[in-house]
């Protein structure tokens, strides 16, 4: 009885052994090994590999590197959050968790499940789509896209919209699909005319040829009203596209050229905002069929900057009709606020010489040598000091403009009548460090980090040498300044010391270097006297009958000393400005453009 017993007993557990191999002796992957290897090789983006782990492998590679294109993300995480061996005829199932990170704190999450089938000893995912999202259907796909902010808008000092958001229009050309690229260009170049003069048929051309020939050269950038002026002589063309987009501009045409791009890309992510964003589905047509995630855009708020829309236009109105390089900077002397940068076509060409050019600015830096000799004490707006036609410094012949000869007259005629004999020999008696010192105690050689523009105002340096004082006592020499930097001397001048200049309201200046100590108020109240006798008896009565207007003219020989630039620099109330138009000859023409400056602001 025993023997048969054991014998039925052994031979139970043969019959059992066979069966086990396949369940809980088995060696093998799980389901949840299956599905975690699945969802580890789907977010490293391994189309190829997450494919072979599904029971339709040509299938899942196509469609999973379609949602990778479409979707382009910057990373994926996926895991398993748990595995339903089903049981009673119900389908093993994975659950799974999916994050989509495109970017920018762009983060798109969601839950799903999927079948698994035990197919040969081995697991595999039962591919359909909403594999990938639950939501997904035959023929269906997914696809992010981005919802740009409506970029904020840029606001002068009384609320005026400088820059606000347009459509503008690239009108492109991809060579690769133009036959005939020269007859196409010239055609363009004729359409383009009425709104953009400056395209060529060369350039077209040029550029297109130097494009890659499968990708899109950039002809021009259109505004849409202007777009829509040519656009029926140039929409047919071969080969020419005209993607848009929406964008900051200014309210004009090359309006504030020098500044409000600046802005515009200095602030740029201030101005934008937070862009918003989506996932949608579509269908095998690409008709999108559900929006599954939506995070909508946040515009920011305006940005406000001390620009005067009525003070920028007046100073364009100026310098636009000159041929020369021309430009006018504008400052309130109270605050510092900046309240025009105006460049005519010619001066936009070389770039922002406004607030960054390096010109020698001739008598008007007499006001610094004029300071630096009042703060001195050995002479006053009264002392009788020789102006003879020329004067001599260790055989050096310094000339007045055309030889004129006024005898002896008070510091304050010299100055009104610019009088280059009377004021290097103020300069040449001076320290080594007198004129750098008066002159950053106006703004000039001081500098700052002012948010919105690059800016320089100018370089003084200190001499030991007589003759290199005498000289750079009436500006020329090594003396240099910009636009910018004598707008600011005279809202020195103006305030009573140096005032920190600003160009946005929400953003404080850094002062990187500046004077030491401000200007004394009893020199500054006899320079104050001296620009003003300037408009009313001296170099620049043409502005005369345009209020009470303090100021100073110069000619600033360049090069081999036959050419000169033109300057004005002064102040009207609470308003500084300076006033340069290069190779002008004489100061003239800069006295001539502050008239119509001041004019233009009433």
């Amino acid at each position: 009885m025993r023997t048969a017993r054991a014998l039925s007993l052994l031979t139970g557990l043969l019959v059992t052994l066979p069966l086990a191999s396949c369940g809980v002796f088995d060696s093998g992957p799980s389901a949840e090994d299956a599905a975690s290897a699945y969802l580890r090789d789907f977010a490293a983006g391994d189309n190829a590999a997450a494919a072979g782990r599904t029971d339709a492998p040509e299938t899942a590679r196509k469609f999973l590197a379609e949602t990778r294109r479409n979707l382009s993300p910057e990373k994926v995480e996926a895991s398993v959050t748990g595995v339903d061996s089903g049981g009673g005829g119900s389908p093993t199932t994975a659950k799974f968790r999916v994050s989509w990170n495109f970017g920018s704190d762009r983060v798109w999450s969601y839950d799903g499940e999927f079948e698994l089938r035990e197919n040969d000893n081995a697991w595999k995912v039962h591919w359909q789509p909403a594999v990938v999202h639950p939501e997904l259907g035959s023929g269906q796909s997914l696809h992010h896209q981005l919802d740009p902010a409506t970029p904020a808008p840029v606001l002068g000092r009384d609320g005026t919209r400088l820059m606000g958001p347009q459509r503008l229009v690239r009108v492109t050309v991809v060579r690769k699909e133009v036959d005939n690229l020269p007859e196409v260009a010239g055609s363009l170049a004729q359409g383009l005319e009425p709104v953009a003069p400056g395209v060529t048929k060369r350039g077209i051309v040029e550029g297109a040829k130097e494009t890659p020939e499968n990708q899109a050269y950039t002809v021009v950038t259109l505004r849409l009203s202007d777009y829509r002026r040519v656009k029926s002589a140039i929409y047919e063309l071969p080969g020419v596209r005209f993607p848009d987009r929406t964008a900051l501009v200014a309210s004009e045409q090359d309006y504030a050229s020098q500044v409000l791009p600046a802005i515009s890309k200095n602030r740029k992510d201030r101005l934008n905002g937070s862009d918003g964003w989506r996932v949608f589905t579509a269908n095998s047509s690409g008709a999108e069929l559900k929006t599954l995630h939506q995070v909508e855009p946040e515009p920011t708020e305006a940005l406000r900057t001390t620009l005067s829309d009525k003070v920028q236009r007046a100073a364009e109105n100026a310098v636009n009709p000159l041929d020369k390089p021309a430009m006018i900077v504008a400052m309130r002397p109270s605050s510092g606020g900046v309240l025009a940068v105006a460049q005519n076509r010619a001066a936009d060409d070389k770039g922002a010489l406004a607030l960054t050019g390096q010109y020698p600015p001739g008598s008007t830096f007499k006001m610094a040598t004029a300071l630096a000799a009042l703060e001195a004490g050995e002479v006053d707006i009264g002392t009788e000091l020789g102006c003879p036609a020329e004067r001599t410094f260790n055989g050096k012949t310094l000339p007045n403009a055309h030889h004129f000869d006024l005898g002896r007259v008070t510091m304050k005629k010299a100055f009104a009548e610019s009088c280059n004999t009377t004021f290097a020999g103020l300069a040449s008696r001076l320290p080594a460090s007198a004129l750098p010192t008066a002159a950053k105690k106006l703004g000039i050689g001081a500098d700052f980090a002012i948010p919105g523009i690059t800016t320089l105002t100018g370089e003084v340096p200190s001499s030991e040498e007589e003759v290199t004082r005498a000289v750079n006592g009436i500006g020329q020499g090594k003396v240099l300044a910009s636009p910018f930097g004598m707008a600011l001397a005279s809202a020195s001048v103006a305030h009573g010391s140096m005032p920190t200049p600003k160009l946005l309201e929400s953003a404080d200046t850094r002062v990187n270097e500046q004077a030491k100590r401000a200007p004394s108020e009893q020199a500054l109240r006899k320079l104050r006297e001296m620009m003003r006798e300037v408009v009313r008896s001296g170099t620049a009565t043409e502005l005369s009958g345009l209020g009470e207007v303090a100021g100073k003219t110069g000619t600033a020989q360049f090069g081999d000393g036959s050419r000169a630039h033109g300057w004005f620099t002064g102040y009207r109330g609470d308003l500084s400005f300076a006033v340069l138009v290069t190779d002008a000859g004489t100061s003239e023409r800069a006295v001539r453009v502050s008239k119509e400056f001041l004019s233009g602001i009433g």
